[in-house]
């Protein structure tokens, strides 16, 4: 991180901060006495170098430490209650230049939260945010291999549908599968991605946020209020393998110093016809994927307004793609017939506001609307061809009041209120509306070295199911039967209180070493496929159950320099390590009946596993730097569901004991450096774990170069960065063939290269 000012605003910085620590920064430790009588000039000059060396040393330990925390100083919201006695101290300062290695992890939040920056995401290669979520510990991704396959994303194997995805601070709902394709979103828009287990930080976040095992967060880059130049351009494209172009556009303009406007667009296309290797018996085959190509655009119009003590950003959004979806590969059959077109818009409001010193509340406001075509050639569909349409509307509004109760204890009260309907063209499926509200109360108790965070979660869902006639069966429907009758029986409404509570404690006062403990129930509805699709849907089905535990330790430590002109060069250190203890019950799966599968609640799921992670930042000079993260992962997931069955104990599908990855970027003057590697250990594609079943380890490794050029002056104070970049990837760079899901094989060696231009 590069930061560059002329005045050094430090008090509002430290007003944040726990009593302790701002008693501890704000004293004087080298005994700083105004006897200016019995000093000569020479003794004043060099004594204010050594007052400006160590304001600037406190300040970058006061800077680290907030960056562990996640605390900013924030305009709105609960945080800006603080007393502003200590904020009417400037200190006006030279130029300082301080590089330091943001924390990967939220070192002192109560649960696990692990963020990557938009600049990291360049530096290392990563091309999209399923790749990116790989990186996290804990973290699964389905991935369905081509450039356009779909990529779902879970933490600490609870699936999908318990995992949340949050794009600037609002929930994606999708009511008819329950799991999110992170695919579509991307990386050019993003400032930031960030995983959190349990919930976030955030006490002022909406109730999904709170009733949601595990959030993936999105946040898109803003607006700078800051820059001098009120309008800023840039253009980006990439290029790649298998016919990759993408390119797009973002701008931003202040219109006044209180509205802004930014505009974004992106596209997307490739054939994706990409090589692989079939190992049959003692020979190798060689093929190339087909049906993999994709052609997607994306426009986003952001709105953001503030005045007084208050807040507004305003979203609107569409999204289009067409998309190949490359199918199985078994020995000699490799043809994929299956199509998708995906359209969807969407409209989202949220509004901060501090009501009063004690007293904030957060609005949200949202309207979504999807389209979906699926198509697929076969001779055992009617007429040799289905087409299933679906879509879905959704009605969303939620408000946030936190309130200050003093004496460390802070309380919010969020209700977010939802409704949303399907409506497909299956004959055989009725078209359900479901109306969802939930109440989640949160308490937050700081004192000393201690934090709790406890809440509670109501959640009450009632739904009805029309009974549209829709015509009967015919090449063009998604019906596999002749009959229009449709089977619109309503389940019971559902009510349901989840309670939560996480703490922790600080162990050394003069070091950030933090324990913490976090235990959450949570449970999740079935979706519209689970109930109503066709002969599996079953509208008897209970809510699904999940518990999760966890109990771990955070770590960090600044090795500092000699050189108090340069306090920062010491290397820099965080590591963390979480175990957890997951148990799900009424595992919703499908399952085979007399003549066709039927979803039931059948099983039950135990998780026992372990997280570490460890970031490295070494200085190596005036402009180089080392910076290396890590990550492990340990999982024994297995089913407990029968006794007597044979794969009772057995690890779950898809599931690997052993994951990891290791990432190092060299940061210089001339050619920046990256590589990244992802490892995943054996595992099986079915729930026995027998030879038939098993998928070999593998490891990925990305190389990526970059580097940054400066075409013409930049104004005094501008936002730090080139005015071009260059990058050039090799992913995959041994050629490693290997699959994520069985007989989907995933592509081989490819390179990309990307050009940012900014004006």
């Amino acid at each position: 991180m590069d930061v560059s000012q002329k005045t050094c605003r430090c008090h509002p910085f430290l007003s944040l901060r726990p009593a302790a620590d701002r008693k501890m920064i704000s004293s004087n430790p080298v005994g700083w006495v105004r006897d200016e009588e019995n000093r000569n000039n020479r003794m004043k000059k060099k004594k204010r170098i050594t007052h400006v060396a160590l304001i600037g040393a406190m300040w970058m330990s006061g800077l680290s430490t907030l960056q562990a925390q996640h605390l900013e100083p924030v305009r709105v919201g609960m945080q800006a209650s603080v007393s502003d006695s200590l904020r009417t101290r400037t200190q006006h300062l030279d130029d300082v230049e301080v590089r330091a290695k943001k924390p990967r992890s939220a070192l002192s939040s109560v649960t696990p939260i692990q963020t990557i920056t938009s600049s990291e995401l360049q530096l290392l290669g990563i091309t999209s945010v399923g790749d990116a979520a790989k990186r996290m510990a804990g973290v699964q991704v389905r991935d369905y291999g081509g450039i356009g396959g779909l990529q779902t994303v879970s933490v600490r194997s609870l699936g999908a549908c318990h995992t949340a995805v949050s794009y600037d601070g609002i929930v994606v709902s999708n009511m008819q599968a329950g799991q999110i394709d992170v695919s579509r979103y991307s990386l050019s828009n993003i400032r930031q991605l960030s995983v959190a287990i349990g919930q976030g930080s955030d006490l002022m976040q909406s109730a999904r946020h709170y009733a949601s095992a595990g959030i993936l967060s999105i946040e898109s880059r803003g607006i700078d209020w800051t820059s001098p130049q009120p309008w800023q351009l840039k253009v980006n494209a990439k290029t790649g393998s298998w016919g990759l172009f993408t390119p797009s556009l973002q701008y931003s303009q202040r219109l006044s110093s209180q509205t802004a406007l930014t505009f974004d667009a992106n596209m997307v296309r490739a054939d994706g016809v990409y090589p692989f290797t079939i190992q049959n018996g003692r020979y190798k085959e060689h093929h190339k994927r087909y049906n993999s190509d994709i052609l997607s655009g994306q426009g986003e119009v952001n709105l953001f307004h503030r005045w007084d003590k208050n807040e507004l950003s305003a979203k609107v959004s569409y999204y289009n793609s067409k998309r190949g979806l490359p199918g199985v590969v078994i020995l000699y059959n490799s043809d994929a017939e299956e199509r998708m077109w995906d359209e969807s818009c969407f409209a989202q409001m949220v509004w901060k506001s501090q009501l009063a010193p004690r007293l904030a509340l957060n609005a949200r406001l949202k309207y979504a609307h999807t389209w979906s075509k699926y198509e697929d050639y076969n001779v055992k569909y009617q007429g040799g061809k289905l087409t299933d349409i679906a879509r879905q509307n959704e009605y969303y509004a939620s408000a946030t009041i936190g309130y200050d109760l003093g004496w460390g204890w802070t309380t919010a009260l969020a209700e977010d209120f939802s409704i949303g309907d399907l409506r497909t063209n299956v004959v055989s499926q009725p078209n359900p509306t479901r109306y969802s509200s939930q109440t989640a109360w949160s308490l937050r108790w700081k004192w000393q070295r201690w934090q709790v965070d406890g809440n509670l979660v109501g959640t009450y869902i009632s739904e009805k199911a029309s009974k549209e006639d829709k015509g009967s069966s015919d090449s063009s429907s998604g019906s596999s039967g002749s009959s229009s009758s449709v089977n619109a029986r309503i389940p019971a409404d559902r009510k349901r209180i989840s309670p939560s509570i996480a703490m922790n404690y600080r162990l050394l006062a003069d070091e950030t070493l933090y324990l913490r403990a976090m235990m959450k129930s949570t449970y999740r509805v079935p979706t519209f496929t689970d109930m109503y699709y066709l002969h599996i849907g079953n509208t008897n089905l209970k809510p699904e159950n999940a518990t999760e535990w966890n109990l771990g330790v955070t770590w960090a430590h600044q090795f500092r320099g000699k050189s108090l002109r340069n306090p920062t060069r010491g290397i820099s250190l965080q590591a963390t390590l979480d175990t957890y203890y997951n148990k799900v019950t009424d595992k919703i799966v499908a399952f085979p009946t007399t003549y066709v599968w039927k979803m039931v609640n059948f099983g039950r799921v135990e998780i026992k596993g372990v997280d570490a992670t460890v970031s490295l930042g070494v200085p190596m000079g005036r402009k180089m730097a080392l910076d290396v993260d890590a990550s492990y992962t340990y999982q024994y997931a297995v089913d407990k569901t029968d006794s007597k069955k044979s794969y009772y104990r057995h690890q779950l599908p898809y599931t690997p004991r052993h994951s990891g990855n290791v990432s190092a970027v060299w940061r210089n003057p001339w050619v920046s450096v990256g590589w990244q590697m992802q490892a995943v250990g054996e595992r099986w594609s079915m729930i026995q774990c027998t030879d038939e079943y098993r998928m070999k380890a593998y490891q990925e490794h990305t190389f990526t170069l970059s580097r940054e050029f400066s075409l013409g002056k930049r104004k005094r104070n501008a936002e730090s960065g080139s005015d071009l970049k260059l990058s050039f990837s090799l992913l995959n760079a041994f050629n490693k063939q290997y699959e994520v899901i069985k007989y989907y094989p995933m592509p081989g060696r490819s390179w990309q290269a990307t050009a940012s231009l900014t004006l």
